[in-house]
Formats: structure tokens, C-alpha cells, sequence
């Protein structure tokens, strides 16, 4: 009876999960063609929240946030509670990310002075630190997730995984250093390890 039931409660909260990641994907993207004056070159994905339409990228940052919670549940059964906890950290971090909104910065929205402000309101500060627990979070749960399910989806999921979070890792390394095209490096190593999770969480529902 357990083994019967266990997939079905299951499987839709994998299924929300697994939506997380491509749904933030487009949205950014969308935005990134349709926003005058934003680059995803130099603006993070975050400053999205700010202007006229800042209210897509707030609802983005919770719906995201809250199918990452729901996928979560999903994987304590799933994978354990490790990864699951993970999961849980990093969606609660897009919601508090969603609640606080970054600052305009570098030209974005239309208006705002070049570069980076001098200083930082309360309220960035906090959408910066739940961003970077959240990001640290989800780099975290691809080696995790990687090593438990190993023997069940084999050694080149595994090393994908692996590879999913050093790329994020790397993004987010030159991001933080000043690289060229930082805000660019960094949004790919977002999509690329969450992704990753995404997939996984696709498959073991």
C-alpha cells in the first residue's frame, strides 16, 4: 500500500518544483526584451523588480519561490531530508528576495544615474543577503542531490550535476569580482544548475 501511494502524493510537488526553474527562465528573459533600458549584460535579473512592470519580476521572485517550497516537500521522500532543506532555503529565499526589492542601479529604470549607487537601502540589503543564501542554497543542493542519486540515475547524472554547480559557482565568482558581462555569467549559472535540479525533480516524479 505504501509503495502505491508514496509516488502519488509525491509526484505533484516534484512536478511544481520542476516548473521553478524554466518559468523564471522566460519570465527574465521575456523582460529582458521587452524592459527599454535593460541589459543582461549589466543589470542582474533582480533590478527587474524596480519600474513601471517591477511588479512581474516581484511575482516571479514568489511564484518561484513558493513551487521551489513546494518541490522541496516533494524530495524529502524523494532524496532525503538534506536536499530537501536545501530546496526549502532556497525558495524562502526568491519569496523574502520578492518582498524586498533590489535598488535601481546602473541606468535601470530609465532615468537612474550610471554605476552603482553609493549606498544601499535596508531594504536591498535584505533582497542581497536572502539572494545570496538563496544562491548558495542551490549550488549546494546540485552536489548534494549529485552524490545521493548516483546509483539510482548513474555516474553521468551525477557528473552533470557536479558540473551544474561549478558552472553556477564560476557565474557567480566573476560576477562578484567585476567581470565583463557579470550580471550575464551570473543569470547563466543560475539557469544552468537550477536546471539541473529541475531535471531531477522531474525524473524521480
Amino acid at each position: 500500500m505504501t509503495t502505491i501511494t508514496a509516488p502519488t502524493v509525491r509526484s505533484p510537488l516534484l512536478l511544481a518544483g520542476a516548473l521553478a526553474a524554466p518559468l523564471f527562465t522566460v519570465a527574465v528573459l521575456a523582460q529582458a526584451a521587452l524592459r527599454p533600458g535593460y541589459d543582461l549584460t549589466r543589470h542582474p535579473a533582480s533590478v527587474l523588480a524596480n519600474g513601471s512592470y517591477g511588479w512581474v519580476q516581484v511575482g516571479t521572485f514568489l511564484v518561484v519561490g513558493a513551487l521551489t517550497v513546494a518541490g522541496a516537500a516533494g524530495l524529502v521522500t524523494a532524496a532525503g531530508r538534506l536536499p530537501a532543506a536545501l530546496l526549502t532555503v532556497q525558495g524562502l529565499g526568491l519569496v523574502v528576495a520578492g518582498i524586498f526589492r533590489m535598488d535601481p542601479v546602473d541606468g535601470f529604470p530609465i532615468g537612474t544615474p550610471p554605476g552603482q549607487p553609493e549606498s544601499f537601502s535596508t531594504t536591498a540589503m535584505v533582497h542581497n543577503a536572502a539572494g545570496s543564501v538563496s544562491f548558495l542554497a542551490l549550488i549546494v543542493v546540485c552536489f548534494v542531490l549529485a552524490r545521493r542519486l548516483r546509483g539510482r540515475f548513474g555516474g553521468r547524472w551525477a557528473a552533470a550535476g557536479v558540473a551544474a554547480g561549478v558552472a553556477f559557482t564560476a557565474g557567480l565568482v566573476w560576477a562578484l569580482s567585476g567581470g565583463a558581462a557579470g550580471s550575464l555569467t551570473l543569470f547563466l549559472g543560475v539557469v544552468v544548475a537550477w536546471s539541473w535540479v529541475a531535471a531531477t525533480e522531474y525524473r524521480l516524479a
